[in-house]
C-alpha cells in the first residue's frame, strides 16, 4: 500500500471516531507498528493530527483554506468522475452557475458543444471557458486571491440578475449533523445566494470532505443535491435513511 493510501486511511478513521489506537490503525492498513509511527509524525507535522499516547486525536481546521493549487491537486480522478457526471445533467438551452473551485473547473470540458450559457465567480474558470467557446459571465466582486473567487457584496448582486436552472457548488466539508460548510463566511454567503436563484443546486464533494465541519455553513444536506463518489457503506446506509437528502453517488 502507498503511504498517501495508508494516511488517507488514518485520516478517514481520525474523521469518523476522533480519536484512534496505533493498534486500530495497524488493523486498518496492515501496516507495522514502525509504519504507523512514521505516519503519524509525518501528518503531525502536517498539522493534520495531534499525538497522544498509544495513538492520534483529529486535529480540525475550521479556518484553514488551501490554495487552489493544492486543491487542484488532490483526489483529482475522483473530481474528474464527478465533474463528468454533473456535466451530464446539464440540458441544452440551460442556464448554470459554476461556483469557483477545482471540482467545477473538471466540469467545463465535458460541457463543450452544448447550448447554453455559464456564470461563474470563479477567476480560475474564466479562461477555461472560452478554451471550449461557452457563452460565459463572470460576476462582480472582491478578489480572494487564495481560491480565485470573486467574493462580497457587488459578487451578490451581480448573482441577483440572474435566475439559474442549474446551480454547481465546490464545498469544503459536508456533515450529516453540520451540512455543508466553507471556511469563509463571504465564499459560503455567494453559495448561498447562487443556490436560492436556481432551481436545483448540487453540492459536488469528493469522500475526502465526508465529516469535515469548516468555519462557515452553507446550508443543511437538504438543500442541495449530493454528487459524490467512494464513501463508506455505512455512510451510504445513513444516507439513504434520511429521506430528506438526495445523494448521487458515483
Amino acid at each position: 500500500m502507498l503511504t498517501t493510501e495508508r494516511q488517507s486511511i488514518i485520516i478517514d478513521l481520525l474523521k469518523e471516531k476522533q480519536t484512534v489506537t496505533i493498534q486500530e490503525m495497524i488493523e486498518a492498513t496492515n501496516a507495522s507498528e514502525s509504519t504507523i509511527r512514521r505516519d503519524l509524525t509525518d501528518l503531525e507535522n502536517k498539522k493534520m493530527l495531534t499525538r497522544i499516547h498509544g495513538g492520534a486525536t483529529w486535529t480540525e481546521q475550521k479556518i484553514r483554506e488551501m490554495s487552489i493549487l493544492e486543491k487542484s491537486t488532490k483526489n483529482l480522478q475522483d473530481k474528474k468522475r464527478i465533474a463528468q457526471h454533473a456535466a451530464s445533467l446539464v440540458e441544452d438551452g440551460d442556464c448554470i452557475f459554476l461556483d469557483a473551485g477545482t471540482t467545477t473547473f473538471q466540469m467545463i470540458p465535458f460541457l463543450q458543444h452544448k447550448d447554453i450559457v455559464v456564470v461563474t465567480n470563479g477567476i480560475n474558470l474564466v479562461e477555461r471557458l472560452m478554451e471550449h467557446d461557452l457563452a460565459a459571465y463572470l460576476t462582480g466582486g472582491k478578489i480572494k486571491a487564495k481560491t480565485s473567487a470573486l467574493v462580497g457584496s457587488q459578487a451578490i448582486e451581480s448573482i441577483k440578475n440572474y435566475r439559474f436552472d442549474k446551480c454547481f457548488l465546490g464545498v469544503n466539508g459536508f456533515d450529516l449533523k453540520f451540512g455543508y460548510t466553507t471556511p469563509d463566511p463571504e465564499e459560503a454567503s455567494v453559495k448561498q445566494h447562487a443556490a436560492n436563484f436556481a432551481k436545483k443546486a448540487y453540492a459536488l464533494a469528493d469522500h475526502s470532505k465526508l465529516r469535515t465541519v469548516s468555519f462557515a455553513k452553507i446550508f443543511d444536506l437538504d438543500e442541495a443535491i449530493l454528487i459524490t463518489r467512494n464513501l463508506p457503506e455505512q455512510i451510504k446506509s445513513e444516507f439513504n435513511a434520511m429521506k430528506t437528502v438526495e445523494v448521487i453517488h458515483i
